[in-house]
């Protein structure tokens, strides 16, 4: 299935796919007891999904960091654009507060933009990744619901934001075998401006003692690469299908 989809992307000439790896410098995430860091986590996977895309699509792979450096949210977003690319993932890892909520959550949860969260779970997460804030907290019209509000008006990239977030997110379970907490919606301050389909990961609980101990785990780490890299493989080969279909058809010409 997953060389269908990469003989699918043969029509896309070399992708440009960029990754974000969350958080960065003082801004160092969540911890696990044995003192695995989400920001240390986060661009290990980044790295790893880097060269994967590389090797199967010869795609141009661009991280948002490629070291421990704190970049600010309007940052990675601006980087990104600058890019043009075929598609925006940042990377994360999830935990919880209480010794209680620590034992019983862990598993896999994959978000696309929404102006509102699709469950109290998610607005908590969307809370604590915008927690490090953006130097310019609101959008162009100094209303953060508005400036949402007007990238979802962009109707085919939500669309495929969300294609992307299933891709990737089933990709991810179905290597990993990890507890499957869904596709998701939430306002992401990274994933707002974004000219590109855009979804944020959140890789497991760093906070959950088993789960916290596999993603310590290098073995475990490029399992979830390697479903990240399946996930956006498969969506290219869709994006690229439909395109293709539209050129057939005497519709849009085919991107890039």
């Amino acid at each position: 299935m997953v060389w269908l989809s990469l003989m699918a992307v043969v029509a896309l000439a070399q992708p440009v796919v960029v990754i974000d790896p969350g958080h960065g410098g003082a801004q160092e995430g969540a911890k696990s007891v044995s003192g695995l860091v989400e920001k240390h986590l986060a661009l290990t996977l980044a790295k790893k999904v880097k060269a994967q895309l590389e090797a199967q699509l010869g795609a141009t792979v661009v991280l948002t960091r490629d070291g421990d450096a704190r970049l600010h949210l309007d940052e990675r977003v601006a980087l990104a654009n600058r890019r043009k690319p075929d598609l925006f993932i940042s990377i994360h890892a999830n935990s919880m507060p209480t010794a209680t909520q620590r034992r019983l959550n862990e598993g896999i949860e994959t978000y696309f933009l929404s102006a509102a969260a699709s469950g109290e779970d998610a607005k908590s997460v969307a809370a604590r990744e915008n927690a490090e804030g953006r130097r310019q907290a609101k959008g162009p019209s100094g209303d953060t619901l508005a400036f949402i509000l007007a990238d979802l008006q962009k109707a085919e990239t939500h669309h495929d934001s969300s294609r992307l977030a299933y891709a990737v997110h089933e990709a991810l379970i179905g290597v990993t075998g990890a507890q499957d907490r869904g596709v998701q919606q939430a306002p992401f301050y990274v994933l707002m401006g974004l000219e590109a389909p855009a979804v944020l990961v959140e890789v497991g609980f760093v906070s959950h003692p088993r789960e916290g101990e596999r993603l310590a785990d290098a073995k475990y780490q490029q399992q979830l690469a390697d479903g990240i890299a399946r996930g956006v493989v498969k969506f290219l080969g869709q994006v690229s299908a439909r395109e293709l279909r539209k050129q057939v058809e005497g519709g849009a010409p085919a991107a890039k």
